[in-house]
């Protein structure tokens, strides 16, 4: 690797160590500052996957919530919240904005921004975050998982693309009515002040898809953890997408067997062992009379209002079904206008998408023409760069290989001494062993004359036993030669004249 590319790749280091905290794409690592939102500061555990990102979503200066997004899919996995505070009366503004560093991993901006300016300072805007094009045209609305309507800043904070998956209109009001009745009649009053309620909403994706691009969910999801000591509970909630579908309440543990990947939604269960099972009976005792409100609503075929008693917070409604209220002029208005808000609506996507590959075509050719630059710059740089470490490395070999040449010649000479100084001993040997033969001549003489008389003595006296030995071996033999012939003479006689005996 050339010392170019060494820069490059520490200053795209140094970039992401600094972007860190923020967008967190190792799965085994938290959301940084937006660990707040979980219960225990733990995320949800057993959802890594290379295409989920890790977003701590900030707007205005501060962290609002925590996403956990897929990039495959183009929809949130999850949004983390914590317990909702009263928002502001009104219909929120609806400004779709995106996360810069989902689609441009070198962005410095910090913060999700309007999607009309991400055009011209976001590269390959799109290419892994749905955008609000991907939803124009068709039968599905961007529905958020994190509701404006409990936010306390639903003007900016909720209002990101990250935090959206298509819904169909009387779904995602349907879907938006439900937290709210859940919220302030069944979760928040069981959990104090609220402080301690933490929310996890989720979407499990189909196998349908917006323009091929946006994946529509299955089913959407609610996790909530009450972590007031010695009273906490948890709870939790499903609601598929098929239209007239009732929110159903689940137990945690069962919810997270229903999800992909089998997660742990909350640390310990929400401290399971210590949760309070009365708070839990009266939780579904409301979300009961939230579901036979909703079954009411569906036998009378009206699929607005679920509850005349929520709060104000509750009658918020998406800014995409505000309209559906007005009088009969206002639709009439709406019925005329609406082709010409559809050409417009058509020439801004148009204008928007030729802009856009204008400015692709644009940054394509800087980016061709900078890199051919960089390009040579760099062959130029690592020739030098090579011409002058093969300099460097001669000239510090130079010392290395005198010192390998003189030992070697140092070496040969001791070899030379060495041989000399052994013909000098050999030749000086010869005269010594000489000297000392003659010279230990007398002593070895004088040394070998007792042993040579006691060889002699041992020898006579061998020669004179034998001479004994034999002469009287000779005698003995000559008496036993005898003495047998006069035997055999006696007995012949003897036996030839008995009566003469």
């Amino acid at each position: 690797m050339g010392p170019a590319r060494c820069l490059a790749l520490g200053g795209l280091l140094a970039l992401a160590g600094l972007l860190e905290g923020r967008l967190v794409r190792e799965q085994e690592a938290g959301f940084g500052e937006c660990d707040r939102f979980f219960y225990a500061g733990t995320p949800p555990a057993g959802l890594a996957a290379a295409a989920h990102v890790k977003i701590c979503q900030r707007s205005e200066g501060a962290e609002r919530f925590a996403t956990l997004y897929s990039t495959r899919d183009r929809i949130p996995v999850y949004s983390a919240f914590r317990a909702a505070r009263p928002a502001p009366l009104g219909a929120a503004e609806q400004r779709w904005l995106v996360e810069p560093q989902i689609d441009d991993a070198n962005s410095s901006l910090e913060e999700v921004m309007d999607e009309a300016d991400a055009i011209s300072s976001v590269n390959n805007l799109g290419s892994k975050q749905a955008l609000h094009a991907d939803y124009l045209g068709s039968d599905y609305q961007t529905g958020q998982l994190y509701p404006f309507s409990l936010s306390s800043d639903p003007d900016t904070a909720t209002f990101t693309l990250t935090n959206a998956a298509p819904m169909t209109p009387s779904f995602q009001k349907r879907w938006y009515v439900n937290l709210n009745s859940l919220m302030d009649r069944a979760l928040t009053p069981q959990c104090g002040d609220g402080e301690e309620l933490y929310i996890i909403t989720g979407a499990v994706p189909s196998d349908l898809k917006v323009k091929d691009k946006v994946t529509i969910p299955e089913f959407v999801w609610l996790a909530a953890c009450c972590a007031v000591p010695g009273g906490g509970w948890a709870m939790g909630f499903v609601k598929h997408t098929r239209d007239r579908e009732v929110i159903e309440d689940v137990m945690v543990k069962e919810l997270e067997k229903l999800l992909p990947f089998k997660p742990q939604l909350f640390q310990n269960n929400c401290g399971e062992s210590e949760q309070d099972t009365e708070k839990m009976k009266k939780i579904l005792e409301m979300v009961n009379q939230v579901q036979d409100e909703e079954r009411r609503v569906d036998s009378e075929g009206d699929s607005g209002t679920l509850s005349s008693t929520r709060s104000t917070r509750s009658t918020l409604v998406p800014p995409e079904a505000s309209g559906e209220r007005s009088s009969l002029l206002g639709k009439l208005l709406g019925f005329t206008a609406t082709p010409f808000i559809k050409l417009c609506q058509l020439i801004y996507f148009l204008a928007v998408r030729i802009l856009k590959y204008l400015v692709y075509f644009l940054w394509y050719v800087t980016k061709q023409v900078t890199h051919g630059l960089e390009s040579c710059l760099y062959r130029l740089g690592s020739a030098t760069i090579s011409y002058f470490l093969a300099i460097g490395e001669e000239l510090a070999s130079i010392p290395w290989k005198v010192l390998k040449v003189t030992v070697r010649i140092t070496r040969a000479i001791l070899r030379i001494l060495c041989c000399l100084l052994k013909v000098v001993c050999r030749i000086v040997g010869i005269p010594v062993r000489v000297l000392v033969d003659v010279a230990t001549f007398p002593v070895y003489t004088i040394g070998a004359v007792p042993i040579v008389c006691r060889d002699i003595a041992m020898g006579l006296g061998g020669i004179i036993s034998l001479f004994f030995d034999t002469a009287f071996g000779t005698m003995g033999g000559l008496f036993k030669v005898i003495f047998t012939v006069g035997k055999q003479i006696g007995y012949k006689i003897t036996f030839d004249n008995p009566g003469e005996l």
